[in-house]
């Protein structure tokens, strides 16, 4: 029911497009048939959402944005300006690989910083936060911050996305929160 919605009129949503109540889709976006977009989603600018796609609740899509067959982003991911998914590990414009797209998932709450480049089949776990301009190439782990081209692990981030610094005994808190987090066999668990 499209008044349970908001589209822009100068969007497009495709017949069979699943959309959840109070998701805002903006100026020319393209929402295509056979995707599934939650509830309070947030679809920025030129935006593209392909077939398959799957997006949880409040999920945050900023301008430029291609969302390909393949993604799954879990509730309240970021996914920043002009970041880029691929969904073929190695694309030919004279063969065709639409039955080789390898799938990404991105776990709750993580963040996608503005120009990342996330290579297909490599997960991004829950809170992890991508910094702006990386290029990931590998499965990045639960709570993990990254940058670089190829992205490295530099640290860790708690679920409001601060730096967590570990004392000797591999306890840290959120300066915000006051949440306790616990670094165990190159591990971080939310403890409190």
């Amino acid at each position: 029911m499209r008044e349970q919605f908001f589209v822009h009129d100068s969007a497009i949503v495709d017949e069979g497009a699943e959309i959840g109540a109070g998701t805002k889709i903006w100026h020319f976006s393209h929402i295509m048939s056979g995707c599934k977009i939650g509830e309070r989603c947030n679809i920025g600018q030129n935006v593209v959402v392909s077939p398959g796609v799957t997006l949880g609740k409040n999920v945050k899509v900023q301008n430029n944005v291609s969302i390909y067959e393949g993604v799954i982003c879990d509730d309240d991911v970021f996914l920043g300006p002009s970041m880029v998914f691929t969904n073929v590990i190695n694309p030919r414009s004279a063969v065709n690989r639409r039955d080789q797209y390898l799938t990404t998932y991105v776990g709750k709450g993580a963040s996608i910083g503005a120009n990342a480049t996330i290579v297909c089949g490599h997960d991004i776990g829950s809170y992890a936060f991508i910094g702006a301009g990386a290029v990931v190439t590998k499965t990045v782990a639960p709570y993990a911050l990254v940058v670089g081209n190829p992205a490295k692990q530099i640290g860790w981030v708690s679920e409001y996305g601060h730096r967590l610094i570990f004392s000797a005994d591999y306890i840290a808190i959120c300066p915000e929160t006051g949440q306790e987090y616990k670094l165990e066999d190159n591990t971080v668990k939310r403890t409190k």
